[in-house]
């Protein structure tokens, strides 16, 4: 799967949550050239709420704590248009497993740590396959 086509996925999946409720292009695609046969097999899809006022700030948290994760194959970013505070994720992975891991690697502890302040609530959550 090219950049391109891989862009074409994430749009289709911001498309079917049938809110319409993503800005973009917000998007910070983790994928190696060297991945261009390996089709994601889990993707997550998830809302955070901000704490008033703290939407950009968690983002750029996020954008830099979760760059170089193995497994990775695109990890979106996009701002909820309905609320100032929420913003969406959307990840895809070669598989599950790779995900669990990522949770554990030193950034992304770090941006966990530094986010949780930031962080209100959690929306809407869901898993999927990608196809």
């Amino acid at each position: 799967m090219n950049r391109r086509d891989m862009m074409a996925f994430i749009a289709a999946t911001i498309a079917m949550t049938g809110t319409g409720a993503i800005s973009g292009p917000v998007f910070a695609l983790n994928r190696r050239d060297d991945m261009e046969e390996i089709f994601p097999e889990y993707g997550l899809m998830g809302q955070i709420i901000a704490t008033p006022g703290n939407r950009a700030a968690l983002i750029d948290i996020l954008k830099e704590g979760t760059k170089d994760m193995p497994g990775n194959m695109g990890y979106a970013l996009g701002e909820d248009l309905e609320n100032e505070d929420a913003l969406w994720v959307i990840e895809f992975w070669q598989n599950k497993d790779y995900h669990g891991a990522s949770l554990k690697l030193p950034s992304v502890q770090e941006a966990i740590a530094k986010g949780r302040p930031l962080i209100a609530s959690f929306g809407q959550r869901t898993e999927f396959k990608p196809v």
